[in-house]
């Protein structure tokens, strides 16, 4: 559940906009990007999101369903036009972003009304972000989507903290910590979780969001790789090195592994391996939705780097 809109990426890399002469589209948005990225494993996805009565809100749908995600939750509404998402791509490292989302955006129009909240309540994962808690009546929105899941397992909270879609840091704090206490899992950067927990020490923050209930709690510490808690058990993964392209994909394509490894059952361990090399291979890319891999792909990249390793 969250935000959707249509990525518009330069082919030109290494200029700003300004210089940029040409462009191509992808499906874009947090919420969605997961959902496909799950969707790529085999995993029957659903998307609760809303686009506007425009062409890109057709495209929205029509590429999301093409993709593998269930279309039914994906409504038009009357208001603001679908969102477009512009960024600059300076690679290893810098990829500025540009949301044209304001003063609102139609996936923060959604209603407790609207929510489909027998699909939600019977989920095996519920996805959600912190994004979507930005405004009302999204905020509301959630908090009755939390309420139907009852804390039901493997209810999840992307961190997904984005300065430029809150009014100060300090609302967003207040209003994350009001949704740890529905979730059973977070994820988010170590800047994340300063925003919902206090603490950008990756041990102390998974403390934090443990002490508040949760069932996990993973901390991405980018070159140092990724931690993930749970009562009894913590590990720590390195990154996976790739060639960078456009980093903005590899925390989605991690989440979209991140359902796949907690649904099938595995250790900790492998999850954290599985997912950090689905973020490896999107940041490789140029797009995120289209870019995100097959376990096949995955799994190879694994044995390569095993085998590597060994030698």
């Amino acid at each position: 559940m969250g935000r959707t809109g249509v990525d518009i990426y330069p082919l030109e890399h290494g200029v700003g906009l300004e210089e940029v002469q040409t462009f191509q589209k992808f499906l874009g948005g947090s919420a969605t990007n997961v959902a496909v990225a799950a969707a790529r494993y085999g995993r029957r996805t659903a998307l609760v999101t809303r686009t506007g009565q425009d062409p890109f809100g057709r495209y929205v749908r029509l590429e999301a369903e093409r993709l593998g995600v269930d279309p039914t939750f994906i409504t038009a509404g009357e208001g603001p036009p679908t969102p477009v998402t512009f960024c600059e791509v300076f690679p290893p490292d810098d990829f500025p972003l540009y949301f044209y989302r304001y003063p609102t955006a139609p996936d923060l129009q959604i209603t407790a009304a609207d929510l489909p909240l027998e699909a939600i309540r019977d989920a095996e994962v519920f996805w959600a972000t912190v994004t979507g808690l930005s405004q009302e009546p999204s905020r509301a929105a959630h908090a009755a989507a939390w309420e139907a899941r009852a804390r039901r397992r493997h209810t999840i909270l992307d961190l997904d903290y984005r300065p430029m879609f809150w009014a100060d840091p300090a609302e967003a704090s207040t209003e994350v910590g009001k949704a740890l206490e529905h979730v059973t899992v977070a994820v988010g950067n170590r800047e994340e979780c300063e925003v919902a927990v206090g603490e950008t020490d990756p041990q102390r923050a998974a403390d934090a969001l443990l002490e508040r209930g949760l069932e996990l709690a993973v901390v991405k510490q980018g070159p140092k790789g990724v931690l993930a808690a749970t009562a009894d058990e913590r590990v720590e993964v390195p990154p996976h090195p790739v060639d960078v392209v456009n980093g903005l994909g590899a925390g989605d394509a991690f989440g979209g592994a991140l359902v796949h490894g907690l649904l099938a059952g595995w250790g900790l361990r492998r999850i954290l391996e599985f997912a950090n090399v689905a973020g490896a291979l999107v940041a490789g890319r140029l797009e995120c939705s289209t870019a995100m891999p097959d376990e096949a792909e995955i799994e190879q990249a694994l044995a390569s780097r095993d085998s590597g390793r060994k030698s």
